[in-house]
């Protein structure tokens, strides 16, 4: 039986991440996280503090860096220039930065190249936000997964709080609902829905129930 590409998008918060991670592991699938790759170059450029609004010095920082992606028995290790930045690029010094940094054109063509070549000649589940439309745009099967503000911000307080993150909610919500403009309004690679793409709101689902529902598309695609 021949593996598939798997295109999980959707806006921050939204549990791609997580259901992404159990497909892959159901299938037997490799995982890539594209939204780590994005926020482990903007953990460098927050770290050697250039001009985050500079598409040119954003490229060129790109240019000079090797982002890897690891598979162990804790789930994905990100590493930047060889270093294990798994949990760093998980604070919320670059959460707030990473939108501007995905933004940029020459980022997000390089990234682009990357992860096309991580997936190619074999089954991936990769999740991002434009995965379907730019980065697997032939993938066999594509999801576009959402769910409200206020279920999402309420997730990211949950995950925040067992790292102890103690972020008011209020404040989540406020993010999460900037972050989703600034994706969807971006020039380069916007979010949104692929036209061959099926759509989940994951607001009343658990997320084994959600990654049931693409487990059962998937099935159908292999048949």
């Amino acid at each position: 039986m021949k593996p598939i590409q798997i295109a999980i998008d959707g806006p921050a918060a939204a549990g791609k991440s997580t259901i992404a991670k159990i497909v892959a592991e159901k299938l037997g699938y490799v995982y890539i996280d594209t939204g780590a790759m994005y926020r482990a170059i903007t953990l460098k450029a927050l770290t050697e503090k250039i001009n985050l609004a500079s598409n040119e010095e954003a490229g060129k920082l790109l240019q000079k860096t090797e982002i890897d992606l690891q598979p162990s028995e804790d789930g994905q290790l990100v590493f930047l220039d060889k270093k294990d930045v798994t949990e760093a690029i998980r604070s919320q010094h670059v959460t707030k930065a990473v939108s501007q940094m995905a933004a940029h054109e020459l980022v997000r063509l390089r990234m682009v190249e990357l992860q096309q070549q991580l997936a190619e000649g074999r089954g991936v589940v990769m999740d991002g936000r434009d995965i379907g439309t730019h980065v697997l745009p032939s993938a066999a099967l594509k999801v576009f997964m959402s769910a409200s503000v206020e279920e999402r911000a309420r997730r990211r307080f949950e995950e925040n709080k067992n790292r102890d993150i103690l972020t008011p909610l209020e404040e989540l919500q406020a993010e999460i609902a900037m972050r989703d403009k600034m994706d969807s309004e971006r020039k380069v690679a916007p979010l949104r829905k692929a036209e061959d793409a099926i759509f989940l709101d994951t607001t009343n689902l658990t997320i084994d129930q959600a990654a049931g529902e693409i487990l059962k598309l998937a099935e159908e695609r292999l048949m």
